[in-house]
């Protein structure tokens, strides 16, 4: 019987998902997959791109630990492709490869000043406050007013984390530089720009009613930006998700914090929408001092239009959520223009000729860009995985399958890579460091310290 031998580079949902897949789809061959991972630990965006305190999205993490646990797929953290293992590489070892790396960077924004001193992009932001090994332990949040663009769940995360009292995220498993960080938080203010109505919003019911539980924390919304018009009113009227987020924003116009009337909290939380980004303002030293955005208005059919009237709120740092954007990988075609692999329904494209390049496959965000929820990634991987099945006759040919070429591999070119056991140890480190305080976890941040305790040295 023929036995494909699968390389998988990104240890996330998209990837487990497809090892998963394939393990379980019929066919008429054996398979054996390996996982490359380039930091220590699994589970990518779900352990550093979701807040600590969202413990419900974070249950996505036992589903994944079934399918890792079950002891069929073999995972290689801390193995960085392209450094300690190329394409080349993957081509003498295995019949195939699925880039599974997701998105990691921020979108750009073009407007004059968005790169002054306190400007910033929300996934870094992220990546700190998840205790990502491979940002800076420190983050300035010496501004007391700050400003978020987008109007996703990723900017409601930010902005939340912003204005949420340090002391509020401690059951969490935020790690302590973290804590430490936002307990020294200057920020009074956070103003969230959006440049679409309420009823045009991108992030969900559930993420804006955690805003208005915030503790000392006042919610401020604007009355201006609630005269709907007739696209709008359709909208709340026959989409339930809109209409639950507009019932979320008309109970907090009757707050006594709206219009910043009244309101008795330390921190106040702004939601501005109808504000299209223009420019940021600095000061004489180059540091952001101010946002412009210019006031929309609907344009009847869902969508808005510029009205030309401009208007500035001062602030000291500012936040772009405007997306996430892929990044390039060495050998492998890239399309700068989305932030993807060229593929077709997971077959991975030349850039240039538009040709299928054998043997090479793309899932997730890398393959479709930085768009929908886990379930989305489950479908995209089934097209994916479908298609290498289907591909038997163009697979690659590799010199030597054999499964113990990769450690072998890895050992030579001292690459101290950590695998399944090596996380099951991680991870009871971790939960054993927040057990005495109460706390789901404290991560463990240093990458070295995370590879050393992986491989019990």
């Amino acid at each position: 019987m023929t036995k494909l031998r699968l390389a998988i580079v990104g240890a996330g949902p998209a990837g487990i998902y497809a090892a998963d897949i394939l393990l379980k789809a019929e066919r008429k061959f054996d398979v054996s997959i390996d996982l490359f991972e380039q930091l220590p630990a699994p589970y990518g965006l779900v352990r550093y791109g979701v807040a600590p305190d969202h413990p419900r999205i974070k249950g996505i993490i036992t589903a994944l630990r079934e399918v890792l646990d079950r002891g069929d797929i073999r995972i290689f953290g801390n193995v960085r492709f392209g450094e300690d293992i190329t394409l080349d590489d993957l081509k003498h070892h295995y019949n195939a490869v699925i880039f599974a790396t997701g998105a990691i960077h921020d979108t750009a924004l073009d407007i004059p000043g968005i790169d002054a001193v306190g400007s910033y992009g929300a996934a870094d932001f992220v990546s700190w406050f998840d205790g990502h090994p491979d940002v800076p332990r420190e983050w300035p949040l010496d501004a007391a007013s700050v400003g978020v663009i987008g109007n996703g769940n990723v900017a409601l995360d930010v902005a939340r984390m912003l204005a949420k009292h340090a002391e509020d995220l401690l059951p969490t498993e935020i790690p302590d530089n973290v804590h430490a960080g936002l307990a020294a938080s200057q920020v009074t203010d956070v103003h969230v720009f959006g440049r679409r109505g309420p009823a045009n919003v991108k992030f969900t019911p559930l993420e804006l009613r955690e805003l208005g539980e915030l503790r000392d924390v006042d919610m401020v919304v604007y009355d201006e930006d609630f005269d709907y018009d007739e696209a709008s009113q359709a909208a709340i009227a026959s989409n339930k998700q809109v209409m639950v987020i507009d019932r979320v924003l008309q109970s907090w116009r009757k707050r006594d914090s709206v219009n910043n009337a009244g309101g008795t909290a330390s921190r106040r939380l702004h939601l501005h929408f109808y504000a299209k980004p223009v420019e940021v303002k600095t000061d004489a030293d180059g540091r952001v001092s101010g946002f412009v955005y210019e006031r929309t208005r609907p344009d009847g059919e869902g969508g808005v239009v510029g009205t030309g009237e401009l208007r500035e709120v001062p602030i000291q740092s500012l936040y772009r959520a405007v997306g996430y954007f892929g990044s390039p990988l060495p050998g492998v075609p890239f399309d700068k223009k989305h932030g993807v692999i060229p593929n077709r329904e997971g077959q991975v494209l030349s850039k240039d000729s538009n040709q299928r390049v054998n043997g090479v496959y793309a899932t997730g965000w890398i393959k479709r860009g930085p768009v929908g929820l886990i379930g989305h990634t489950k479908s995209d991987a089934m097209e994916t995985v479908r298609h290498l099945i289907n591909d038997q006759g163009t697979w690659w040919q590799p010199a030597d399958p054999s499964e113990e070429a990769i450690p072998a591999l890895l050992a030579e070119r001292g690459v101290k890579w950590t695998d399944l056991d090596g996380w099951h140890r991680l991870d009871e480190h971790e939960i054993a460091l927040g057990a005495p305080h109460e706390r789901a976890r404290i991560k463990v941040v240093p990458r070295d310290e995370m590879v050393t305790i992986s491989r019990g040295e």
